[in-house]
């Protein structure tokens, strides 16, 4: 599966809860979805705290998934071709001093 196929499946999803309908308590704009993907990422973020590596396997492949669906989505709203952008910024790193 691709990133095509996993964006079709999230729309799919998405569109099962109903949250692209203008009613939807939770609209999917940009800045919601923005704000999501910071929160799961966090989410992330806390599996490590106070330790240095996660509990669990599961736990960490859970939060990753919720970190993904919501960059798909946020990268899909926005017209943004994320195979493409990941490959130009890859390309831009490979020409900068760290």
């Amino acid at each position: 599966m691709d990133l095509a196929d996993l964006t079709a499946e999230m729309h799919r999803f998405v569109d099962s809860r109903g949250w692209n309908s203008e009613e939807s308590p939770k609209p999917q704009t940009q800045r919601n979805l923005a704000i999501s993907l910071m929160l799961e990422a966090s989410e992330v973020l806390e599996l490590f705290q106070w330790k240095e590596t996660s509990q669990t396997v599961e736990d960490l492949e859970s939060e990753l998934a919720d970190v993904a669906l919501y960059l798909l989505q946020l990268a899909s709203i926005s017209g943004i071709d994320l195979e493409q952008a990941v490959m130009e910024k890859l390309n831009s790193n490979y020409g900068r001093e760290w």
